[in-house]
């Protein structure tokens, strides 16, 4: 019985050994099957455009030694995978044109469809080039309804950061055609750029649209372009510690909260019952204050915290029972709206503007009070300037601007500082662009620079190494790589005076005139003082597009540029200007005196000058200045007025002859 017992233990032990290693085999087998799976990166995929006229990589994984094999337009073409699983396929050059289908085929086979070959721009930067159409649907409320082409297709970049190495693909995203639904989404600069290049050379334009908001130019970059630059390459080499990236974060987010916690807690508005928000809470010993300002202009002083806003109003009839609109501008830094005491609206920074859909049943006849809760973080809080403050429908409208009660609910230290870890130097280029380095283009479209304006005195050389590195890696030689500078922004001034945005667009133009294949848009006309994004984003996009025409199409006949500032010539007490790019000629715009011009002596202190045009030149002068040395025009973070143009109505760069 003993043997018996033994045997049969044996037994299963070695019955239950054999399954072990049979499950061990089969999950092997899934796992190997699994891994070698025919896989694509994200960029390849249905409804994508491929460069026309220019060889096109299709790339991707699948097992170590297998065979691949890709037929396309009656071809076949073949390859073997790597040790490292990766495989790529040239495909000759090909000519406009679509849709096609592809089918590429491993152990398993993918069928792709609705293909397009027309031109693909690679459209990066900051915040003005990501801004999206859905924050525009007043500004081109004519545009977006008629936005229908489905030979427009952006591939829109997940925004995703990492410090260790450049991604092989991205997570998500797909190739999108425009519609009135999914313009929304789209770069809205990105899109008139495409559309203008569309509509005069009538191929599909394909747009990545790679861009984060507030991104430094180092983000940008790869290691090796940082080479050049240790201290961010230092900084990116902190960042590759997940460990150190989880204490920053976990250690502000614990502040934000308790900021906050502490804010709410303090508030008297929410602590009053009622509360501030409240109609029935009585306000009539509040002061007042006109809207918009900012409150260190009137008594509150320099104060962060909260203070809170009410104003009573009556609505006409055709308001009464019917949902409407409610523009608060642009409020720094948060606000939370309520009418009525009923929740409309919330924005929790300063930049977006402010526009609130208030339902039917909010209003009501008779007086209604809207009060807002602003949220200073730090530096100045308020109601931005000539921006629209009003409530309306297709009817009628209240002008809510003027004077507003306001109470202070309560004071706050400013909120401690916060490491956008997504922003530190080659996180963004190895998240958002090396998965594209393999895809061809026709080129790229840069708006970038916000963010390093204060550092304008090395961004010359950083711009440059990042068009270097962008063309070293994508490997396709000088292709087009077109800047948008900086527009107009701030409060002007009414003297003379140093700028850093004037230096940093100095960099911008300078970095035109010495790289290879790359052109410059003027945009110092298309800005708000009031507003780092400002709206008018369809001109930017023509611009770039013009741009493009004569840089990446080679159409000689277009003029692509205002006038350029190239040489001087002092003759007395006047200064000559020669410029190039001026097209059918200089002109003032408005058909007054020349507006922006500065002139300095031997001293380098600068004057206002008077300023013709003669022909294609400028003659400028002052006749407090006997022997001028130098000029500069429209050197100014908003050199309000400017305007020397050529014919065709492009601005003249910003510029400056004191080298």
């Amino acid at each position: 019985m003993k043997r018996t017992l033994i045997a049969e233990k044996k037994q299963l032990s070695e019955s239950s050994n054999h399954m072990v290693k049979l499950l061990c085999a089969f999950l092997l087998l899934i796992s190997m099957s699994s891994f070698g799976q025919l896989k694509l990166p994200r960029l390849i995929q249905d409804g994508m455009i491929l460069q026309r006229e220019a060889p096109v990589k299709i790339w991707g994984w699948a097992s170590v030694g297998e065979k691949v094999t890709l037929q396309f337009n009656n071809q076949s073409f073949n390859t073997v995978t790597g040790d490292n699983g990766k495989w790529q396929i040239t495909l000759p050059a090909q000519k406009a044109g679509g849709p096609f289908s592809m089918e590429i085929v491993a152990s398993n086979r993918i069928s792709l469809k609705d293909i397009l070959f027309g031109d693909v721009w690679l459209c990066s930067g900051q915040s003005n080039m990501e801004y999206p159409m859905n924050r525009l649907t007043d500004k081109y409320a004519d545009i977006i309804p008629r936005c229908e082409n489905s030979n427009i297709r952006q591939f829109k970049v997940l925004q995703v950061y990492d410090f260790n190495a450049p991604k092989d693909d991205y997570p998500s995203g797909s190739w999108v055609a425009v519609t009135p639904k999914t313009i929304l989404d789209y770069s809205a600069v990105a899109y008139f750029f495409a559309r203008d290049l569309y509509e005069k050379y009538h191929v599909p334009i394909g747009i990545i649209n790679a861009s984060v908001g507030g991104s430094p130019a180092e983000a940008w970059m790869s290691a090796d372009a940082l080479k050049e630059f240790p201290n961010y390459l230092a900084e990116a080499k902190k960042f590759k510690n997940q460990s150190y990236i989880n204490q920053i974060q976990t250690s502000e987010r614990k502040a934000s909260y308790d900021w906050y916690a502490k804010l709410n807690q303090t508030d008297k508005g929410l602590q009053s019952r009622p509360t501030w928000k409240d109609p029935a809470f009585d306000a009539s010993s509040w002061p007042t204050m006109p809207v918009p300002s900012y409150w260190a202009d009137h008594g509150l002083g320099k104060v962060n915290g909260v203070v809170w806003f009410r104003r009573e109003f009556g609505v006409p009839a055709s308001m009464i029972g019917k949902p409407v609109r409610l523009f608060m501008g642009r409020i720094v830094d948060a606000d939370s709206v309520f009418i009525n005491g009923k929740f409309v609206g919330t924005t929790s920074y300063q930049y977006p503007q402010r526009n609130y859909h208030v339902p039917a049943g909010v209003l009501q006849a008779g007086k209604n009070t809207v009060v807002v809760r602003v949220i200073s973080n730090s530096g100045l809080g308020g109601f931005v300037k000539e921006k629209p403050y009003q409530l309306f429908n297709e009817k009628d409208t209240i002008k809510l601007a003027g004077s507003w009660q306001y109470q202070l609910g309560c004071i706050m230290p400013p909120t401690p500082g916060q490491t956008f870890v997504n922003w530190k130097p080659t996180g963004l280029y190895n998240g958002m662009l090396a998965p594209a380095n393999n895809y061809a283009i026709k080129g790229a479209a840069w708006y970038q620079g916000e963010s390093n304006a204060e550092r304008f005195q090395e961004y010359q050389k950083l711009l440059t190494a990042l068009i270097a590195d962008w063309r070293l890696k994508h490997n396709q030689g000088y292709f087009p790589f077109i800047i948008a500078q900086l527009p107009n922004f701030m409060d002007a001034k009414d003297q003379p005076s140093e700028s850093s945005w004037a230096w940093f667009r100095n960099a911008q133009l300078k970095t035109s005139q010495t790289v290879e294949n790359i052109a410059l848009t003027v945009n110092i006309d298309l800005g708000d003082w009031n507003d780092i994004h400002p709206q008018n984003k369809e001109d930017v996009g023509k611009r770039l597009a013009l741009a493009a025409e004569r840089l990446a199409y080679h159409d000689k006949k277009v003029v692509a540029s205002g006038p350029i500032y190239q040489s001087l010539k002092i003759k007395g007490n006047k200064v000559e200007l020669t410029f190039n790019n001026c097209g059918s000629g200089l002109v003032v715009k408005d058909g007054k005196a020349l507006k922006q011009f500065a002139i300095a002596g031997a001293d380098g202190k600068f004057i206002w000058a008077q300023a013709k045009i003669e022909g294609n030149k400028v003659v400028v002068w002052n006749e407090a200045i006997s022997n001028p040395v130098s000029v500069r025009y429209a050197w100014a973070d908003n050199p309000e007025g400017a305007n020397l143009y050529n014919v065709e109505g492009l601005p003249a760069s910003p510029f400056r002859t004191d080298q």
